[in-house]
């Protein structure tokens, strides 16, 4: 991948996601395509410039329209729970930043993803585009998935904000054998993986992975037009 000009990655940079993945590694993130990602995907590029530095500190940060790029060992873990392999289409409900966008790339998956807020779709759009990501970038209701089914069925769902609860159309667009990640949980959340194992509900799998107290932006019905500022 060749950024253009105006994005540089210094061997400081590069230094500075190695040790982030080093702390990621002492941390639990065993998943060597999700380290590979991680080390590869310059943080900094997807945040404000004047954050410098502290891009690879284990820390959510706030990108405009009140919301933010999650802390790395969040991606990370989310990242690890999908269990990507090269190719799968993954679906994910919350561009944000383009951040966990690039990682999914950077591991092999086909990327959908959808986005709510209209200032952060337009300028993340154009950001992955210019930096070489292909991405199928949507502006809509995370909660409806994809705005035509001949996208759908998806390998892997990931949900980047808080849900109330499990969403019935989004689980509709999950292949059978696929697997949702998703934080559940109004004001705290905690981290969920989802198995389809049959349309039905009783047929799904709902496996708690330990990890509560997240605090994840809402996830929110509708569209909003605004500027990202």
């Amino acid at each position: 991948m060749t950024a253009p000009s105006n994005y540089t990655d210094t061997y400081l940079d590069k230094g500075r996601r190695k040790r982030m993945c080093e702390e990621l590694r002492r941390h639990g993130i065993t998943d060597e395509a999700v380290l590979a990602a991680m080390e590869k995907v310059p943080r900094h590029w997807f945040l404000d410039p004047t954050i410098g530095a502290n891009a690879y500190e284990d820390h959510a940060v706030p990108i405009g329209c009140e919301q933010t790029i999650s802390r790395p060992s969040t991606v990370a873990m989310q990242s690890q729970l999908l269990g990507i392999q090269k190719d799968m289409k993954v679906l994910e409900i919350g561009t944000g930043s383009g951040y966990q966008t690039a990682v999914l790339c950077a591991m092999g998956a086909k990327v959908y993803s959808i986005e709510r807020q209209h200032g952060l779709f337009t300028e993340t759009k154009v950001k992955l585009l210019s930096l070489g990501y292909r991405v199928q970038c949507f502006y809509g209701d995370g909660y409806k998935g994809t705005p035509s089914l001949t996208y759908a069925p998806f390998d892997r769902i990931i949900i980047t904000c808080g849900a109330p609860f499990i969403p019935l159309p989004l689980m509709q667009q999950l292949k059978t054998g696929g697997i949702m990640v998703i934080p559940v949980g109004e004001e705290e959340q905690e981290m969920l993986r989802v198995t389809k194992n049959g349309e039905e509900q009783e047929q799904w799998s709902i496996e708690k992975c330990g990890m509560t107290n997240y605090r994840f932006v809402p996830m929110l019905e509708g569209r909003q037009v605004n500027r990202k500022h």
